[in-house]
């Protein structure tokens, strides 16, 4: 039972033996931008140093792309993360990662010592020299979040006022590997590609890209590669917030004492402030809050022009408030003069019909005589039949034709007093040969005795028009008068209304058979007080103009190449059906 004991004590304490209890494990995330077996390559000299100082440890190198390796971090899945500084920066800020050592700058063989972007093209493209010729172009690049793969190109193409996601013709995201990018500029995907600097020597070197085939923008040297950006601070080995920092200062101490002719070599952490520069300038990760400031932030940054903008509202708005005042007042004054105006206008337009009745008063009086003389012979008749006693049906027709003379002449009074009456004018659908016929009537006296032919084509079935009759009556008499008075001489004196239907209305039409136009009255034909009258006041033309135009319509003359002058007026159709 003894020798079993041993035996069994001595298993459990051998080195080799089976059930010896596992060493810890050290875990190290890594950033893979060229897939893990290139990763694996890269960084086994680290892991192998690190497996040499730490024997008690198992030394395990986890290759993970971006979002991968910040699951790892997120969940706790590593203990320490080799990344870009770029992503150690958004690292720092959302899980507190502190950086224990950094590449030495001095170790790096092929690739720089500091981290950049190089953004190449095809060679044959002679149209892309510079980064400001990618305006326009399409970019390929690995990921948004890449720091020497996207980020670093974008703060240089920023300041030459690109935007990579609105000023190119498109972002093609290849993912890793970082290859995929340069296959996507040989093979014409992508008019350009970043890529992280020395990748484009490396793979040249390696024999996966024919030497030539692809030229840096704004290639500068460094380290015997081209950079197409400025350079920043190489890549940091960092540990989580939870591990422990004894094991961290253990760590650290072996990558300090990793010799300088190693592949990688590690030294005391570098100063990453030229990637917060970055971030800053382009609000990313710990200053995203900079695309969104909060109130705070924007008066504390921009206090004084905010005191200046809030002057300037005041002023805004005293200005405002004085100018809606100034504004209320002359709309109320221009109402008042409105008003006074269209006082005025309707005190003319009644002087010019008391004027133009003046003119036709011998003929409104032989007219009406006409109607009294019958009158008076019916009465006479009337008289000598009822002497008689013998006729009472003569007596009874005579009376009923003294009725219809009474009736013709009080029509006639009507007519001449609904015409000089005072009165505001009111628009109505209207048949405008009516107030045409009423105008018509009023002139027959006037060329009867001035010999004037009045010839009448009035059109049948006209659409009504929205109009003022009195209005419409006023200026037909207007034209009918100024007519007669410039055919005064001519031996052959003829005038023609007409009225006919257009697509923008009804159109009047007045024709004499007078001299026409001069030059100069054809130019101030419708000015207020020009006349070429002795004794005229030279309104008539300009108001009814004026009418015709307060009506919606229009009134203009011409020549007719018969002799004399064609005068037009036009009266838009009503919208209603209904007559006056």
């Amino acid at each position: 039972m003894l020798i079993r004991l041993l035996l069994l004590g001595v298993l459990l304490l051998w080195p080799n033996g089976s059930v010896r209890a596992e060493a810890p494990q050290l875990r190290i995330g890594v950033l893979a931008f060229r897939g893990a077996e290139m990763a694996e390559s890269e960084w086994e000299p680290t892991q192998a140093h690190l497996r040499a100082q730490l024997p008690q440890y198992r030394i395990l190198l986890r290759p993970l792309d971006l979002e991968g390796l910040n699951a790892a971090v997120r969940n706790g899945d590593v203990d320490f993360v080799i990344t870009n500084p770029g992503h150690y920066v958004e690292l720092e800020a959302a899980h507190g990662v502190t950086r224990i050592a950094s590449l030495s700058t001095a170790a790096r063989d092929i690739p720089p010592a500091m981290v950049g972007s190089a953004v190449v093209v095809r060679s044959a493209r002679e149209d892309l020299r510079h980064l400001a010729d990618l305006r326009g172009a399409r970019l390929a690049a690995v990921s948004p979040d890449a720091f020497g793969g996207f980020r670093t190109a974008w703060r240089e193409l920023a300041e030459r006022n690109i935007d990579p996601f609105t000023d190119t013709a498109g972002l093609d995201f290849t993912g890793f590997p970082m290859e995929a990018v340069a296959a996507a500029v040989t093979e014409g995907r992508a008019d350009a590609g970043i890529l992280r600097i020395c990748l484009l020597e490396q793979m040249e070197a390696e024999g996966l890209l024919e030497r030539g085939k692809l030229r840096v923008l704004d290639g500068r040297p460094v380290h015997g590669c081209l950079t197409s950006t400025r350079l920043y601070p190489d890549w940091p080995f960092a540990k989580l917030a939870t591990t422990p920092e004894a094991l961290a200062k253990r760590v650290a101490m072996a990558l300090l004492s990793m010799p300088e002719e190693s592949r990688h070599a590690w030294t005391v952490p570098a100063d990453y402030q030229p990637v917060h520069d970055l971030f800053r300038a382009l609000k990313l990760g710990p200053y995203e809050y900079l695309r969104h400031p909060s109130l705070h932030q924007v008066l504390r940054d921009h206090w004084p022009w905010l005191v200046i903008s809030l002057l300037a509202a005041l002023w805004w708005l005293a200005h405002v408030a004085r100018v809606e005042f100034l504004v209320r007042r002359r709309t109320l004054e221009l109402k008042m003069a409105n008003a006074e105006a269209r006082a005025q206008r309707e005190e003319m337009e009644h002087g010019a019909r008391l004027s133009l009745l003046g003119e036709m008063a011998s003929s409104m009086a032989h007219e009406i005589s006409q109607p009294l003389a019958a009158i008076a012979n019916y009465a006479s008749g009337c008289q000598r039949r009822l002497a008689a006693g013998d006729d009472p049906e003569g007596v009874a027709e005579g009376v009923g034709l003294i009725a219809a003379q009474a009736e013709r002449a009080a029509g006639i009074v009507k007519r001449i007093r609904a015409f000089v009456r005072k009165r505001s004018p009111v628009p109505q659908a209207l048949d405008v040969n009516r107030p045409v016929a009423d105008a018509i009537d009023l002139f027959q006296a006037i060329a009867a005795r001035r010999s004037v032919i009045l010839t009448v084509n009035l059109a049948a079935n006209l659409p009504l028009v929205s109009a003022d009759r009195i209005r419409v009556e006023q200026v037909v008499l207007n034209l009918l008068q100024n007519a007669a008075d410039a055919m005064q001489g001519e031996e052959f004196r003829k005038l023609e209304i007409t009225s006919a239907a257009t697509e923008a209305g009804v159109t009047v039409s007045v024709r004499d058979t007078g001299p026409g136009l001069s030059p100069e009255a054809r130019e101030r034909l419708f000015e207020p007080f020009f006349t070429t009258k002795p004794d005229g006041l030279g309104l008539g033309l300009s108001l009814s103009r004026s009418m015709i135009e307060a009506q919606g319509g229009r009134l203009w003359a011409e020549d007719d190449p018969e002799g004399g002058v064609v005068f037009h007026f036009i009266l838009p159709a009503a919208k209603t059906k209904e007559a006056e």
